[in-house]
């Protein structure tokens, strides 16, 4: 009789083991999910882009029980061993962070169309026989994109539309300016918005701006901060990364303005708190979760998926310290700047 109890609680035992691993957090009956996260060469501390989409990731990762890791890049050789990384480790989804990434991404996509990418900042259109499409576009593509990549783009230029529009509104020198990273579509969409934003609400405003061929060097960054702060600029606009923040340590140090990117660098950059009107935010770790949330729900697509204002996925943040600093008539053009954009009567001017 007592062999015969045992024998009976030890099955019931597995049989409830193998229930527990076989069903899914939300309810489903798949595996737990492994997702992968690749940055590009500013890290995951970057304090804007990478450390937002791991945020994203994190987010995800808790609401369904999944497992999840990042790899960073240290050089852009590293993007597709990184990627091969998580490919032989089996992970579902591989989430791979900006424009840089864009050939690595695709090219491994193609090798692995089992496993689910998306990433951002890049939207596909490749040419034929490319290094990314080497036999015809219909063999590698679904109407003009991989069929297991989904694209999270942003309107930058919708962003550095109002964040120009606070920068030309606050200016007491007449002279604003932008440290940007490697000029590549992002960068240059929010630095043509920001400087078609001040001159919007400031019509002689002088606007300065640097391209820097880097997203990490934060002392090149900050020295050409100063640079234009030498030259009149009294709200410094950071956009790319590292670099960019250096010129808004050089805004800091100064005693001036700055604008932030990506995210509130209020929260995520707290040295230079004190100097920051606003942030341009992408709401990437928004876009991310949502994009994992449809995965969850096996209701993701391949394709492109555009963040703006008409659907918040890119805004002003709060102004925070300086909030009772800006005239509210500057408040009113922002919110009247915002309202035209969403409605089409105002363009930022970027041209592709």
């Amino acid at each position: 009789m007592r062999n015969r109890f045992l024998i009976v609680l030890t099955l019931l035992v597995l049989v409830s083991l193998v229930v527990a691993a076989c069903a899914a957090p939300g309810g489903g009956t798949s595996a737990k999910k492994k997702i992968g996260l690749v940055t590009d060469v500013g890290g995951v501390n970057d304090k804007s882009f990478n450390q937002s989409a791991w945020a994203g990731v994190q987010k995800a990762v808790k609401e369904f029980g999944w497992e999840a890791k990042f790899i960073e890049s240290k050089q852009p050789t590293d993007y597709e061993k990184n990627i091969d990384q998580f490919a032989t480790e089996k992970y579902d989804v591989i989430v791979t962070v900006g424009f840089m990434m864009g050939d690595a991404t695709a090219i491994k996509a193609k090798q692995y169309p089992n496993i689910k990418f998306a990433i951002i900042d890049y939207d596909y259109w490749p040419t034929k026989d490319s290094q990314i499409c080497p036999e015809t576009v219909k063999n590698c593509y679904d109407d003009g994109g991989l069929k297991n990549v989904t694209s999270l783009m942003f309107q930058e230029d919708q962003v550095g539309f109002l964040a120009g529009v606070l920068a030309g509104g606050m200016t007491k020198t007449g002279t604003i300016c932008s440290v940007a990273g490697m000029e590549i579509p992002p960068v240059v969409r929010f630095v043509v918005g920001y400087q078609n934003g001040a001159k919007w609400i400031k019509p002689d405003v002088k606007t300065l701006n640097v391209y820097i061929p880097s997203f990490v060097d934060t002392p090149k960054g900050k020295e050409t901060g100063q640079s234009m702060i030498g030259q009149g600029c009294d709200v410094v606009f950071g956009v790319g990364g590292n670099t960019g923040n250096g010129g808004l340590l050089a805004a800091k140090e100064k005693g001036l303005m700055a604008i932030g990117v990506d995210v509130d660098q209020y929260l995520t950059y707290p040295e230079v708190k004190d100097a920051l009107l606003s942030s341009a935010a992408k709401n990437v770790d928004a876009a991310v979760y949502e994009y994992l949330k449809a995965v969850n729900n096996n209701t993701d697509k391949a394709g492109v998926f555009t963040a703006n204002l008409q659907n918040d996925g890119v805004g002003l943040a709060p102004f925070h310290d300086w909030d009772s600093k800006i005239p509210q008539s500057v408040k009113d053009k922002i919110k009247q700047a915002t309202e035209e954009l969403k409605s089409g009567k105002l363009a930022t001017g970027y041209k592709p």
